[in-house]
């Protein structure tokens, strides 16, 4: 008896245990605790990067930088050439942005390669231009409300051969017949190209007629089966091809013909030659040493940064509004940052070098003391990159020293050596400059470090942020090199001159 219902508890107790944990995988949740399913972005598409080159005349042209493809930046001049990159494939658009701000678009209409071996910029891109706001011409279709050609009575409608002539006259009418017969020494019709008895034909060679179609005020001669017409006597081709034209009835002589003009449209930049560049598969120049690659005057050539992105974001304005008395304050501290650190750039040069001691007597005539160095050139521009109303200072400037004393021991080299200074800081809560990036250099120096100019703020991978974009040049050569501003420093994203 005691073991019957020691038995009845144990299986009790099974039952309950298996219960619970059948209730236990019941209420257990789909994501464990600790597991997170990671969403991936969705590739949004290729995003590609370019400068807009225009020049004084009208004419753009479109250099390729960079083309972004799963998340990683390839050198947009040499990504899928078959010959021609995947960027500046015809039809392509791109927006031209000045500090985020749209400019406008230009189309894509073909590709040049460079004749120069070793160029700055071996494709570019020709293509049409429409800044903001301009809106294609178009001209409005004028129809009238009876047709050219039938006759507006209550009879029959009736097509007529000139719709300034009222009637047709019979073929066998005699002298009342409104065309002259011609002589008996006249060709046959059949051998006349200008008979209405086969359609006309454009000769080879004869270029189309450039004049618009004759006017209506002045009825064409009716050609009749019966009707013939003398030889012309001028031997001028172009009369030749519009006699052999037969009038028309249609009406699109006065509004829409189309019409074959010589030349290239004044809208497109897309056919013309350019300086130092061949189409793609043109056959290379015989002398291509002596073929120096045009250089413009950055004065006269405006740099505009250029993206293409057929589902990226729209462009957001990164300019900075000074507040009232403060970019004094900024430009003081920003010139005193820079005398500091040209100061240390030139001392740690002269540890370098290997010069004579100067004696004594130049040393009490010629105190050692610091000079003031003098700045050309000038700029200070801030940016929004962050969408957070915090600036991101961009200062450069071209400096030199002053002319040493007359016995004081100098360089000439010295004298006249120029040095390139760029800063990039923003200031802090205690209104100090944090410096993310200081560069100075000289032209002996390109070296260590380069040459940085500013292109502008432009969002690159399309995130929402501003990057840097920079005109690099070095002792390597030029190119182009796009930073972000992160909180301590600037961190290079793309550099074409060490690019894959």
């Amino acid at each position: 008896m005691i073991a019957w219902r020691g038995t009845c508890v144990l299986v009790m107790a099974c039952a309950v245990f298996l219960a619970i944990q059948s209730l236990a995988q019941e209420e257990r949740p789909q994501i464990i605790p600790g597991e997170r399913k990671v969403a991936r972005k969705k590739d949004a598409g290729p995003r590609a990067l370019a400068v807009l080159r225009m020049t004084p005349d009208g004419k753009v042209t479109l250099v390729p930088i960079a083309i972004l493809i799963d998340g990683k930046f390839w050198d947009a001049s040499a990504y899928k050439a078959d010959p021609v990159p995947m960027a500046l494939d015809s039809g392509i658009v791109y927006e031209g942005e000045r500090t985020g701000n749209s400019l406008g678009l230009f189309t894509v209409a073909g590709a040049l390669h460079s004749n120069a071996v070793n160029s700055q910029a071996p494709w570019i891109a020709t293509g049409t231009w429409r800044p903001a706001g301009s809106e294609v011409t178009t001209k409005e279709n004028k129809t009238d409300s009876t047709p050219v050609g039938i006759d507006a009575v209550d009879e029959a409608p009736r097509l007529t051969h000139d719709p300034n002539a009222v009637k047709k006259t019979p073929p066998n009418a005699g002298s009342s017949s409104t065309t002259t017969s011609a002589p008996s020494s006249a060709p046959p019709a059949s051998s006349d190209p200008s008979n209405g008895d086969e359609p006309p034909r454009l000769k080879k060679g004869v270029p189309p007629p450039d004049s618009p179609p004759p006017t209506q005020d002045k009825p064409a001669t009716a050609s009749g089966p019966d009707s013939k017409s003398s030889p012309p006597k001028s031997t001028d081709n172009k009369s030749d091809s519009q006699s052999n034209v037969p009038a028309s009835d249609s009406g699109t002589g006065e509004a829409n013909r189309p019409r074959l003009r010589h030349g290239r449209p004044a809208v497109s930049f897309a056919d013309e030659d350019v300086a130092g560049y061949r189409k793609p598969g043109a056959a290379a120049p015989s002398s291509p040493g002596k073929i120096a690659e045009p250089v413009a005057s950055e004065a006269d050539v405006q740099i505009v940064p250029a993206i293409s992105d057929a589902s990226g974001p729209q462009p957001r304005s990164f300019t900075f509004e000074w507040v009232k008395g403060d970019e004094g304050d900024r430009r003081k501290q920003f010139m005193d940052l820079a005398k500091t650190q040209l100061r240390a750039y030139i001392t740690a040069r002269d540890k370098a070098k290997i010069v004579p001691k100067p004696s004594r007597q130049q040393v009490a005539k010629h105190p050692a003391k610091p000079e003031e160095p003098i700045f050309e050139k000038v700029q200070m521009i801030p940016y929004d990159l962050w969408n957070s109303n915090q600036p991101v200072i961009i200062f450069s400037a071209q400096a030199h020293m002053p002319p040493p004393a007359a016995g004081a021991p100098h360089s000439d080299v010295d004298a006249e050596l120029q040095y390139s200074i760029l800063l990039v800081a923003y200031p802090d809560i205690y209104n100090n400059l944090h410096k993310l990036y200081v560069g100075v250099t000289d032209k002996f120096h390109l070296d260590v470090t380069p040459k940085l100019d500013l292109v502008d703020a432009v969002d690159v991978d399309g995130d929402g942020r501003g990057e840097l974009l920079f005109r690099k040049t070095s002792d390597a050569g030029a190119g182009w090199v796009v930073y972000r501003a992160t909180g301590d420093k600037l961190w290079k994203m793309f550099d074409s001159t060490q690019a894959e």
